[in-house]
């Protein structure tokens, strides 16, 4: 039986229990980091953003995949022929003790080895700092631990030995949060990532090599009339040379007035920016009706919540996104529509932005994956109420449309019957069966274990162990 969140008196118990388990894990922080140190098993983080309203908080629950802005999470290596995989984990059960974590799923013979700290966060429990990945021509892991505003810095790490998962250095530290670094054949590293100067906003960097960079280049801010800050969230991506990103505004940088759709893109290593039919767009951008914009969101009223940025055969760009009407939990900001936006061809005057209505779900921060596959397009995400009704996440689904997004039906749910909500279903770059996504689950309601799954496109689900007594075992 679905149970909604408690009332108001249980929440405000919850939110002081809460603030007890935060203390209680800082002041029991390791004298010696945990960095390097292997784990008895794959524990997801738990978090609560701590802002509650009549139906819950903002966003809670098993937050090991968190967030949309953290791209990519895992790769597959055919070299290796085995997907590696970040997350933010912690020591305990009843622990919120944020750890940096690598995995490694082993496509031979099925099998996961027990997970690596590659930086422990030494009493931090937020997983704002939970890290991305990416691989490097010559195998290297390289872990980019995202930072928080200018109060904590980011890291970037680099594995000792290829395709390796036992043993990291820091390379750099820096300031950067929600980290998104692509690899463009050719050319080097290609870094989305975000600086928080006083308000959000976008910021890129590119290497040859990951030991190299260059200066910060600001990507976005727009100010609207009578405003005085900006603010951004991006979700991005790469098709062959081609680096792009979707991102919305914060009107006078207000992150709870998240809105509108922006879409930018770059084939020459970021020295210019157009927009999808190529015309080209002077960055940063700083106004708000620049070429940039393809959907007007802020004047029907509704939020954007950005979920992922996927290509079809030519390259032509989609966004996967919800809209709602504000950023508080509950019914009164239904309905929240799971939507694609789809540049399908230009005119040669104006860009052409095809947009369809995939389902509904219960939270802004339910949050899915998208994968093209020549004509076929899915969605696989928590857009079904789970047992903490109106808390972020639910019970997970495989959505498809066969003609470009004009309809779409649900293929399977993968979950049900969960003691827990899912959440934030991962897709893994180059997947391939049975690992082609991942997520956590956890009780958005207070504080529980998280425990982690993976699955494959036809919606077999695993369970990675919480615990593990061998080196590797079968999932």
């Amino acid at each position: 039986m679905n149970t909604s969140f408690p009332s108001r008196q249980v929440s405000i118990f919850i939110r002081f229990t809460l603030l007890f388990f935060t203390v209680y894990s800082q002041s029991i922080a390791q004298s010696s980091n945990l960095n390097n140190q292997k784990q008895d098993g794959y524990k997801g983080i738990w978090f609560t953003l701590g802002q509650f309203y009549e139906y819950g908080d903002k966003y809670s629950g098993g937050l090991g995949t968190y967030t949309a802005k953290h791209k990519p999470l895992a790769i597959y290596a055919p070299e290796v022929d085995k997907t590696f995989f970040v997350y933010g984990g912690t020591t305990r059960e009843d622990d919120r003790y944020l750890l940096c974590m690598i995995g490694s799923f082993n496509h031979a013979d099925s099998t996961v080895t027990k997970p690596v700290v590659v930086y422990d966060k030494q009493g931090v429990d937020d997983p704002h700092d939970n890290p991305s990945l990416l691989i490097d021509p010559d195998g290297y892991l390289w872990v980019f631990v995202s930072g928080r505003g200018r109060s904590r810095p980011g890291f970037k790490y680099r594995s000792d030995q290829p395709y390796d998962i036992s043993r990291f250095t820091q390379v750099s530290e820096e300031e950067m949060t929600y980290p998104q670094p692509w690899l463009i054949e050719g050319k080097g590293m290609f870094h989305f990532f975000t600086k928080y100067t006083g308000v959000r906003e976008l910021y890129y960097e590119t290497s040859p090599d990951g030991q190299q960079w260059t200066e910060d280049k600001k990507l976005a801010g727009i100010i609207g009339e009578g405003e005085e800050k900006s603010g951004h969230y991006q979700v991005s991506g790469h098709f062959d040379n081609k680096v792009a990103t979707f991102f919305s505004r914060h009107p006078n940088g207000n992150v709870d007035r998240r809105t509108s759709l922006h879409y930018l893109q770059s084939t020459d290593f970021g020295e210019t920016w157009t927009t999808a039919n190529g015309n080209e767009v002077e960055v940063p951008v700083i106004d708000v009706d620049s070429p940039a914009r393809i959907i007007d969101y802020e004047s029907q009223g509704k939020n954007v919540y950005l979920k992922d940025i996927g290509f079809d055969a030519e390259g032509n760009p989609l966004a996967l996104y919800l809209i709602s009407g504000g950023h508080e939990p509950g019914p009164d900001n239904n309905p929240r529509e799971w939507r694609v936006s789809h540049y399908n061809g230009s005119d040669g005057k104006a860009n052409r932005w095809q947009t369809s209505t995939i389902t509904t779900s219960d939270h802004n921060y339910d949050m899915g994956s998208l994968w093209i596959d020549e004509n076929r397009w899915t969605v696989i995400a928590p857009t079904i109420d789970g047992p903490q009704k109106h808390g972020a996440g639910g019970e997970v689904a495989i959505w498809v449309s066969d003609d470009q997004g004009q309809s779409w039906s649900m293929q399977k749910q993968i979950t049900q019957n969960s003691p827990r909500n899912h959440n934030y279903v991962r897709r893994v770059v180059n997947g391939q069966s049975p690992f082609q996504y991942f997520w956590a689950d956890g009780n958005p309601g207070g504080l529980t274990k998280s425990v982690m799954y993976f699955g494959d496109s036809q919606g077999n689900t695993w369970q990675l162990p919480y615990k593990m007594s061998e080196e590797k075992v079968k999932p």
